[in-house]
């Protein structure tokens, strides 16, 4: 391809509570973009849906908008896209009809705690209990996982029972929901799903990378009504008629924490944090699967190509990181936008001794209590509202250290890169990381260094360089290309002493001890 050609890669970024699609040149730099924000249902307490068919509708137009705004702009777009990448919210499940295309149920999401009644029947019948999987997946038994959601949909929703039973079901997460409707739909519609999303099912080997086959036979599952697995770098399939994008391929296709690894050029023994409704921390770990002994999942980090080595990782699960922040604006009304966070609990210099803790549906890692339920401890009279702000920041920081000392144990030395100070980096992105205070927060209580890019949104990027390098648009060298970034980040150093620093981790640990065994509270 000509550099002086005009060409561009798209990137479907379906997240928790939004969609957007993001064109990017070759350079790497957004020239148009759209988001839309979908709903979020709560049929009952800790129970949260999605309407697939609305996330659909948001893709769609989401690519318009954008491809508009870029035209607009002056970019040739309709001519010059050479590929989509997509990312999603990963584990989110849903089963949909193979003859109508319609969902058979709403879409199951990740935070849904619906299923704890099968985890803890699955714990107590199988012999390995709640860790029975961890060697083949690398994941315990949890309400987080897709598996378990899949069991409660066919154990509960008649439709789904029947379109099992007749063979006229198909299971996804939101990219095979996505890739079926983008290149088809009933009309030959490619049911599909990638690598990492397919690591986060409980259902394929880590080692095979295909569906886990004694895995199914345990649960009742039928292989037939799962997609295929793909890399997250190939040729998947062609947007069909009926689309803004018809005829344009889509060659990436990432769940979103491992998009943002590739988005933040996360080499071995790097990490990255993503600060999202959730946080997720994943460490590159090569091509080595490590098995956590400190309450971390064993994953995959990503697979660039069909015949691309590949990268698993260590991960933490923080379920409630920025979904505290819409707490404080939705259900208690103390800010009126996520951004007055920052303006808020900068009136304070502490938290008063006020300790937050979000186990608004139990805690995940490195605690694994779907026991657990909100606390906010150590309120006296001269508590304020901006006590409580600095506190919710606070929780999110902490939670990131809870799980980055348990990697720190289980990667050893050997299993991460430091700088020519002896420094371990955290790499951050997602929205949040704007918020400075947070960042420096972060550096504190690590006690070391954090390095935010100077794109933030690194998990729509990821997606688009995985799609782009399937069709030769980017090299990895290009992707890789890290010194670059480097040099246009903003480094957060911590101000901490370690005294300090120990006695508030002591009392975050109290208050985290709290929040167990509250989920039979009478409502």
């Amino acid at each position: 391809m000509s550099n002086k050609e005009a060409a561009y890669v798209g990137s479907i970024d379906q997240g928790t509570t939004s969609t957007r699609f993001i064109i990017y040149d070759r350079s790497a730099r957004p020239v148009g973009s759209h988001q839309i924000e979908f709903t979020q249902f709560y049929p009952e307490a800790g129970w949260v849906e999605h309407d697939p068919m609305e996330i659909l509708e948001s893709v769609r137009v989401c690519i318009a908008k954008a491809i508009d705004k870029a035209t607009a702009d002056g970019h040739n777009v309709d001519s010059g896209l050479k590929a989509i990448g997509l990312t999603n919210q990963r584990e989110t499940t849903l089963l949909w009809s193979k003859s109508t295309g319609y969902p058979l149920h709403n879409a199951i999401v990740w935070m849904d705690v619906r299923t704890s009644s099968i985890c803890r029947k699955l714990e107590k019948e199988l012999a390995g209990g709640r860790t029975h999987f961890v060697e083949v997946c690398g994941l315990p038994i949890s309400t987080y996982f897709s598996a378990v959601k899949l069991l409660w949909l066919m154990e509960n929703v008649d439709a789904v029972k029947e379109a099992v039973k007749v063979g006229d079901a198909l299971f996804g997460t939101i990219d095979a929901w996505l890739i079926w409707n983008l290149t088809g739909g009933v009309n030959g519609g490619i049911h599909a799903t990638d690598v990492s999303n397919a690591s986060r099912t409980m259902l394929m080997n880590l080692k095979t990378l295909d569906w886990d086959k004694p895995t199914l036979e345990t649960l009742g599952i039928p292989a037939e009504i799962l997609p295929k697995i793909v890399s997250n770098s190939e040729l998947i399939g062609k947007i069909s008629k009926g689309w803004a994008v018809s005829g344009v391929p889509i060659s990436g296709c990432l769940g979103d924490q491992h998009a943002a690894m590739v988005g933040q050029a996360c080499r071995k023994g790097e990490a990255k944090s993503t600060y999202g409704t959730g946080a997720f921390i994943l460490l590159n770990t090569g091509e080595e699967i490590i098995q956590s002994t400190h309450g971390l999942l064993t994953t995959l980090a990503f697979k660039l190509g069909p015949e691309a080595p590949t990268n698993y990782a260590l991960e933490g699960s923080i379920a409630i990181a920025g979904a505290a922040v819409q707490w404080l604006r939705d259900g208690l009304g103390i800010i009126s936008s996520a951004s007055e966070i920052e303006e808020l609990a900068l009136k304070v210099e502490t938290t008063g001794g006020v300790y937050f803790v979000p186990a608004f549906n139990g805690l995940f890692a490195p605690w694994w209590r779907d026991d657990a339920r909100g606390v906010c401890i150590g309120i006296t009279r001269f508590t304020s509202k901006a006590h409580i702000a600095r506190a919710v920041l606070e929780s999110m920081c902490f939670q990131v250290k809870d799980v980055l000392d348990s990697m720190h144990k289980d990667a050893g030395e050997e299993g991460e890169v430091k700088n020519e100070k002896g420094e371990f980096l955290l790499m951050v992105d997602g929205g949040a990381t704007v918020n400075n205070l947070l960042m420096q927060i972060q550096a504190d209580l690590l006690g070391s260094p954090v390095v935010r890019p100077a794109d933030i949104e690194t998990t729509a990027l990821g997606a688009a360089y995985a799609a782009g390098l399937a069709v030769g648009f980017w090299t990895e060298d290009e992707i890789f290309a890290s010194e670059e970034k480097c040099k246009s980040a903003t480094i957060f150093r911590s101000t901490l002493n370690d005294e300090l620093r120990k006695k508030k981790v002591e009392s975050w640990c109290k208050a985290v001890s709290r929040t167990f065994d509250l989920a039979d509270l009478s409502l």
